[in-house]
């Protein structure tokens, strides 16, 4: 038999989706699965673009522009410079869903071998794309304990060498919920326009900040306008998952003309989902509001119940709808596995997504687990109630000292 590519052997699984067999296997057995290991929103799509979907007078679905309808493109740019990022049509070319822009951005800007630096812990997939186009992450590590604050520059600069091409962040975080500051986004940029590398931004959470937090941009730091691409989808914002509407952004012409080439190779993004995305973007404010008030009482009730457990610690995150938890256990995918397998309270169980996937060190995250709170306020405290009883039974539970630093096994 043909051996296989050597990306297919490299290619990581998701630890987001890994354990879906076994959510399966719980299901069959008659239990309810709290689903917290995937960012999929319960809240309502906007009915405009719902309507815009249902309502299209359309008697051939055709092709799109390669870089999307312009009319979508000329609203988007309206819409940033709203937000108080100045960018135009030409500075956007839509893709299918915040991925395939993250990775056309990526084989537009590096060649197979170059190293490319992110903070972990970062969005799993961050590894798989890295792996279609044939790049190294190098990462540089973030802790649990002062919340997943950016690394030391110093640290940062200590990575860089002659394969460097680029800095990666996503902000607000996936997984971890932090919001860069902006001095730290500043400090990124001294790194940049020192060494004349790239620094993509991840920004689909921008809408979703807390506690009076300000989200600032990459677009706006100054004097690197040249080196930054930001990445952007409809995704979360909308709560339009299934739509993969995404966005490479960037004032960079020579990088938009490589990442057109190969969105014409693809052709176009989809059509009907690009028509609900630039109805999306009539969505009111309010609509904000009142999701961004859901999603602080979902924190809140997720965070506060983990950091009442014993053992259990959970920085709480200023944006996005994750966060990254410490369990007293001696292996999280285990502990994972084990909620689905054999753990049940009630009938009922939970599904997180192991930390270990979200870094790229080899043995990071080991007792770590990201959560979602993208589920209903009642939903998440029968789920951290699911998780006190699990961590009181579970075969590899280890005792926490008071500083949770110090871990001794009991299991």
């Amino acid at each position: 038999m043909p051996k296989l590519s050597q990306k297919a052997v490299d290619m990581p699984a998701s630890p987001i989706r890994k354990l879906v067999p076994y959510a399966e296997q719980a299901y069959a057995k008659g239990l309810k699965v709290y689903h917290l290991n995937i960012g999929q929103p319960d809240i309502a799509t906007p009915e405009t673009a719902i309507n815009a979907m249902k309502n299209a007078d359309i008697k051939v679905l055709e092709y799109s522009h390669s870089a999307g309808f312009a009319s979508y493109r000329n609203k988007l740019a309206a819409y940033y410079q709203k937000t108080g990022i100045n960018v135009n049509a030409e500075d956007i070319i839509i893709t299918t869903g915040g991925s395939e822009a993250l990775v056309f951005g990526f084989m537009t800007t590096c060649n197979p071998g170059d190293e490319i630096i992110i903070p972990e812990p970062f969005y799993a997939n961050y590894n798989g794309f890295a792996v279609m186009a044939g790049m190294d992450v190098v990462p540089v590590r973030a802790t649990i304990e002062n919340g997943f604050a950016l690394p030391p520059v110093e640290e940062i600069e200590q990575k860089i060498t002659a394969k460097t091409k680029a800095i990666v962040i996503c902000n607000p975080g996936n997984p971890t919920g932090y919001l860069y500051s902006k001095e730290e986004l500043e400090q990124l940029a001294a790194i940049v326009k020192k060494h004349d590398i790239f620094l993509f931004a991840d920004e689909v959470y921008r809408e979703f900040c807390y506690d009076g937090a300000v989200p600032h941009s990459v677009m706006n730091l100054k004097g690197i306008e040249e080196n930054v691409i930001m990445i952007d989808s409809v995704s979360k914002r909308y709560s339009m998952c299934g739509a993969r509407i995404g966005a490479v952004i960037s004032k960079n012409k020579e990088v938009m003309a490589g990442v057109m080439k190969f969105a014409q190779a693809r052709l176009s993004p989809p059509t009907i989902e690009q028509i609900g995305a630039e109805a999306a973007l009539e969505t009111p404010q309010s609509y904000f509001d009142e999701v961004i008030a859901e999603y602080v009482e979902r924190r809140n009730v997720l965070v506060d119940g983990l950091n009442s457990i014993p053992g259990v610690f959970c920085p709480k995150p200023s944006g996005a709808f994750y966060c990254v938890a410490k369990f007293p256990v001696d292996d999280s995918d285990k502990f994972c596995q084990w909620l689905l397998e054999e753990f049940q309270y009630e009938g009922q169980t939970v599904m997180m997504a192991p930390a270990t996937g979200f870094y790229s060190t080899k043995g990071a995250g080991k007792n770590e687990a990201r959560l979602a709170y993208v589920l209903n306020k009642e939903a998440l405290e029968k789920a951290v109630e699911c998780l006190r009883a699990a961590i009181e039974q579970y075969p590899g539970r280890v005792e926490v000292s008071e500083d949770s630093k110090n871990l001794s096994s009991v299991g």
